[in-house]
């Protein structure tokens, strides 16, 4: 166990802001629920975020940047946009010295603004698909805040896309959520649920939202994306219509889909243990670190040339750091770079080097193993999707071992708590069942997963006819 850093047994919540804290990824800034994302942690939201650029530009997206202030009155003209988006909202209301003549609002999130900009863009079917995406910072007042997780001020990436038609947009909306779903699972190495959300659960303003839910280590859980279907709704509250191919002119069909900072809790959360920060090679800043080791002085020259020889052969097959600073010894060097999660260690010492090997040590494990000096080429990668695949398996096990099918609802509401996790339950689709759930557990519908069978039985709170089961659980 990492010093000042407190076991998840003990306090999970502390245990995660410990992390954060010693890891040196994150502090809270001056204006309450806002962050500095240092350096550490910024690493890591730039290995998310250029691997799903590259994933959205495959799919055919392009980014753009729209402004983070919106008038106020554009918020209001879609109805269930503003009614869900008011009690978060930042207004700003003087500026250069004098009241404005309309309130502005510090961007919450940006469909409004959007559709206004695209009712000049689109004219034609000719003009359709538009498929943009936005890098951008957002603001939502919220009350109870936490780092990554739920901030007042976070960083996130927002697709905004327009169609021809509801087919299209709804296989748009699908794709982007898969697309989520597969970072998720084959870089975050973290195992996700798909499936839409409950019309109580989906976003201000869409016809249906569908989200990934994944489970963190306090068997709690997290919605880790989501991508909505808005429908017409957007289009016809800001007037974005286009002439089809027979002349008539249309309403846009619309989507739009995110992801924010909190993937950094979710790694955190998904992955991490008492020692510190445990990444996935593939979100890695550095996937390895070479410690040289020396006994005297006149040993450092050679160990150093011996590291930076290792890191020149393995340029290409992973990033690599080496720490030669001679103000630390090798132990510390060790903690350090545990604490900071770097998936894997390479000793080069004196012995080693006589014996024509080095030693290397998984992150994940703990686990040394020699291997030839000649070998390390060859070896690391490999190591790097060994442990890539451990992580990931080790995460869908956890999760497998803390979901529960159950129909009764008493003995639900005696274990949602402990062990917790998550629960399949009958569900009659009832707004009202659902609702009283909430009230009595906390607990909430995560979503209908796409893979969950039809399967009749008895709504668990009503005893309804219920069609399949429902995910619910305690979430962030």
């Amino acid at each position: 166990m990492a010093k000042n850093i407190t076991p998840r047994a003990n306090d999970y919540s502390r245990w995660y802001n410990d992390v954060i804290a010693q890891a040196q990824l994150a502090e809270h800034a001056p204006v309450k629920g806002c962050m500095v994302i240092r350096p550490n942690g910024y690493a890591i939201w730039e290995c998310i975020q250029q691997t799903l650029d590259r994933m959205f530009k495959e799919t055919g997206h392009v980014n753009a940047y729209f402004p983070m202030f919106i008038p106020e009155s554009f918020i209001k003209k879609e109805a269930q946009h503003v009614e869900g988006f008011s009690p978060e909202l930042a207004v700003v209301t003087h500026a250069g010295g004098s009241k404005l003549e309309e309130p502005l609002v510090v961007r919450p999130t940006s469909e409004t603004i959007i559709w206004h900009t695209y009712r000049n863009w689109i004219q034609s079917y000719r003009d359709l698909p538009l498929l943009i995406n936005q890098w951008a910072n957002v603001v939502r007042w919220e009350l109870r805040t936490r780092l990554f997780l739920r901030t007042t001020e976070f960083l996130w990436q927002e697709g905004h896309t327009a169609h021809a038609t509801a087919l299209e947009a709804h296989e748009e909306t699908i794709r982007m959520l898969n697309v989520y779903a597969t970072f998720a699972e084959e870089y975050m190495a973290m195992p996700v649920l798909m499936g839409p959300k409950t019309d109580s659960e989906k976003f201000a303003g869409a016809v249906r939202t569908y989200s990934i839910e994944a489970m963190m280590q306090d068997r709690r859980a997290l919605q880790a994306g989501t991508s909505h279907d808005l429908g017409q709704n957007f289009a016809k509250a800001f007037d974005v219509t286009f002439q089809d191919a027979e002349g008539k002119r249309e309403h846009v069909w619309a989507t739009s889909w995110g992801v924010s900072t909190r993937l950094v809790g979710a790694l955190i959360m998904c992955h991490s243990d008492d020692d510190g920060l445990v990444l996935p090679p593939r979100l890695a800043p550095i996937q390895c670190v070479i410690v040289p080791i020396w006994m005297k002085d006149e040993q450092k020259a050679e160990m150093t040339a011996v590291a930076e020889a290792i890191r020149v052969e393995l340029s290409g097959a992973a990033s690599v750091k080496v720490d030669a600073r001679d103000q630390y010894k090798p132990g510390w060097k060790f903690a350090e770079w545990e604490l900071r999660g770097v998936p894997i260690r390479i000793e080069v010492g004196p012995r080693d080097l006589a014996a024509g090997q080095v030693t290397l040590v998984r992150r994940d494990t703990k686990v040394k193993e020699t291997v030839p000096r000649e070998a390390v080429r060859e070896r690391v990668p490999k190591l790097l999707e060994e442990i890539q695949s451990a992580l990931f398996e080790r995460a869908r096990s956890f999760r497998e071992a803390n979901s529960h099918r159950l129909d009764d609802y008493e003995l639900f509401k005696s274990q949602v708590d402990e062990p917790g996790g998550f629960y399949w339950l009958p569900w009659c689709g009832s707004s009202a069942c659902e609702a009283r759930v909430k009230e009595d557990t906390k607990a909430t519908i995560r979503c209908l997963p796409f893979d969950a069978p039809e399967e009749k039985g008895s709504c668990i709170v009503c005893g309804g006819a219920s069609e399949r089961r429902a995910v619910w659980a305690k979430a962030y």
